[in-house]
């Protein structure tokens, strides 16, 4: 009976050794996904980009990726040319001139995996040309300089830490000697 007990307490040690190798060694589920952009979602930009970059996890394919970049009335404004850099894709931008919410939406196609589809936002605001204020002249303030007492003052910290310092080294000395 307890050699029966012993081969069955193997057997459920074995199974739950086996299980446990199961969930120790299988990879996780691969899936793309964004990881960073630029420039990012919903920020505000005051100069126009030149380019947009879209990072995601697993490297993408060099064919078969799409990436467009709307204005704020519906009309493209990227140039067409798709660069693939690793796990970045950039886009060429047009020289953008008007104000407004621009949409940047892809399709992007990673080795095995689904095709990552989304978009995002970004503002662009025209920058303000303001007119310089005139400037007027003053006179310049006379600056306080130091006084009697300041002068008095640190010349007798500066005393004060000589004669500290010349103390430490008499002290010193006399140690040094005495052993």
């Amino acid at each position: 009976m307890e050699e029966r007990l012993g081969l069955t307490l193997k057997r459920i040690a074995a199974l739950i050794g086996v299980i446990g190798l199961t969930f120790f060694i299988a990879s996780p589920a691969l899936a793309n996904s964004l990881v960073a952009t630029s420039p990012i979602a919903g920020a505000t930009l005051k100069v126009a980009p030149s380019a947009v970059t879209i990072s995601v996890e697993i490297t993408p394919m060099d064919m078969g990726n799409e990436v467009t970049v709307t204005d704020p009335a519906g009309r493209r404004v990227d140039d067409g040319t798709l660069t693939v850099a690793g796990n970045d894709i950039i886009i060429g931008m047009k020289p953008i001139k008007d104000s407004g919410v621009y949409k940047v939406s892809y399709n992007i196609i990673s080795e095995m995996d689904v095709p990552l589809e989304g978009s995002f936002i970004f503002n662009f605001s025209t920058p303000t040309i303001s007119v310089p204020e005139e400037v007027v002249p003053s006179t310049p303030t006379k600056v306080e300089g130091s006084d009697f007492a300041t002068n008095l003052f640190v010349i007798g910290l500066l005393v004060t830490s000589l004669i500290v310092l010349i103390a430490l080294a008499l002290y010193a000395r006399k140690i040094f000697n005495e052993r």
